[in-house]
């Protein structure tokens, strides 16, 4: 299905970093569940800086947080978005960015997308997530079903999980819709691009899964789990239950497909009147912060032996207090800057484990958002590769990676 890929001269790649609890090998050991748990954050907390700590004493409880909505940001940032930016973005997306197309060849790597508006924006005109990252993996096809305003748990408004009535467009109702347990087009009635997309994905080939939930969970309240908290809320309504459920079901409908999950982003709060309350680090929905949530999509990525993307600390790229205006439109939402960020070092994830780039460039790549180019080409010294991985070295310099040419 991957192979027979024709030379993509003009789509470079740089690589990824992964955090270091990800699942690289066969075999990791299991993370135990909580995030609460002292050993299991020290090492995630290790990369936060200072400035980041979420000690009690520094946490701030906000009952009642300004979410900003995303289609009113687009908006008012229509008429001001700078036309050469996305123009340059749709040039070094897909092939037909803003479709799928119909027929597909059998050697495609086939990508499915699944969260809310992180990965919803951009979708009518190329230049979301999905459309950047299949741009920069050869020989790749993008199914974006994100849907904005959705959560990875079922609503704490909705008691009915029974599959035939479902009615939830959550994480699970999507993997429950793939699955064909739940009637797709009741579900997301209201989201009839979603269907159209869904309706073209066989799970049986998919190759890679890329999810990304937690904001909304937060600002809804979800709970993180029902043991820590109240053992009596249904596992599908915590954001815990709802990830390791929905993941199941995934690898039960596409055995041989890679999962990849994305923590929520960073980012920081305003109030109505658009004053900073402060960060993801500190500000609490009266259950925990949005970081706490980051932690938690880490426990599931180490108990479901999958791979785990960083969007919230400090490891990717210097996403931060100091950096957000340059990334983020309003404080939450990625910008067009933000989504190249992001999909550059998405992409190397599938990159690496289709054998077009070496490992190194996984380990080393770092983004400094300010010098962002999105068309900048990322190449590890070929002096320290040759003295830190041999082997990558070798297999460079002999022509064996598409991406990573000799030096």
């Amino acid at each position: 299905m991957k192979k027979n890929i024709k030379a993509l001269g003009a789509i470079i790649l740089s690589a990824v970093l992964f955090t270091s609890g990800c699942a690289l090998e066969e075999g990791a050991p299991k993370a135990t569940e909580y995030v609460n748990d002292k050993d299991e954050n020290d090492a995630a907390s290790d990369e936060v800086s200072d400035a980041a700590s979420t000690s009690d004493s520094n946490i701030i409880v906000v009952e009642d947080l300004f979410e900003p909505i995303l289609e009113e940001i687009e908006a008012a940032l229509a008429s001001s978005e700078d036309a050469s930016a996305s123009a340059s973005a749709s040039a070094s997306s897909s092939e037909e960015p803003a479709e799928i197309k119909e027929e597909k060849e059998e050697d495609k790597i086939e990508m499915v997308f699944i969260g809310d508006s992180q990965m919803a924006n951009g979708r009518n005109d190329g230049t979301d997530l999905a459309s950047l990252v299949s741009a920069r993996v050869p020989g790749s096809v993008a199914y974006n079903i994100g849907i904005g305003g959705s959560t990875a748990a079922v609503e704490n408004t909705t008691s009915n999980l029974d599959l035939e009535s479902w009615t939830s467009n959550c994480f699970v109702g999507v993997a429950y819709a793939l699955a064909g347990k739940v009637n797709k087009d009741t579900v997301f009635s209201t989201n009839p691009e979603v269907v159209e997309i869904m309706n073209k994905i066989d799970p049986a080939k998919v190759d890679y899964y890329f999810i990304e939930y937690g904001a909304n969970d937060f600002f809804n309240k979800i709970a993180l789990d029902n043991v820590n908290e109240n053992s009596e809320i249904p596992y599908l309504h915590t954001f815990y239950g709802a990830l390791n459920t929905g993941i199941d079901e995934l690898r039960r409908i596409s055995p041989n497909a890679k999962v990849i999950l994305m923590s929520p982003f960073y980012g920081i709060y305003k109030d109505s009147n658009g004053n900073f309350i402060g960060d993801t680090y500190v500000v609490s929905n009266g259950i925990d912060t949005l970081a706490n949530y980051a932690r938690k999509s880490v426990n599931v990525c180490e108990v479901e032996d999958i791979y785990d993307f960083d969007c919230m600390f400090f490891t990717k790229c210097d996403l931060y207090l100091d950096t957000y205006e340059e990334y983020l439109m309003d404080g939450l939402h990625l910008s067009l800057k933000g989504r190249q960020v992001f999909a550059r070092l998405l992409a190397h994830i599938p990159n690496w484990l289709e054998g077009y780039e070496p490992f190194a460039y996984m380990e080393t790549d770092f983004i400094k958002i300010a010098d962002f180019d999105p068309d900048e080409y990322y190449r590890y010294n070929k002096d320290w590769m040759q003295e830190y991985y041999p082997d990558n070295y070798e297999r460079m310099q002999n022509g064996e990676y598409l991406l990573a040419p000799p030096q």
